[in-house]
């Protein structure tokens, strides 16, 4: 049985808690900064965690995290 590959992009957005929650970093974080205030900015360096209906399919893409 092979190895089964690790999703290279799914990796590095997202990290397995030692829960099982899979955490990820907030959107809308990267351009187009300026007129947006300083609250949302603020609020937008906090991280969340992956959607529980979602959890699963992220799972399967990094098997080995």
């Amino acid at each position: 049985m092979p190895k089964q590959k690790t999703h290279k992009g799914a990796a590095k957005r997202f990290r397995l808690t030692k829960t099982g929650l899979l955490k990820r970093a907030s959107a809308y974080r990267n351009h187009m900064l300026g007129h947006k205030s300083s609250k949302q900015k603020r609020n937008l360096r906090k991280g969340g965690f992956v959607d529980q209906s979602q959890a699963n399919t992220m799972r399967k893409l990094i098997p080995y995290a």
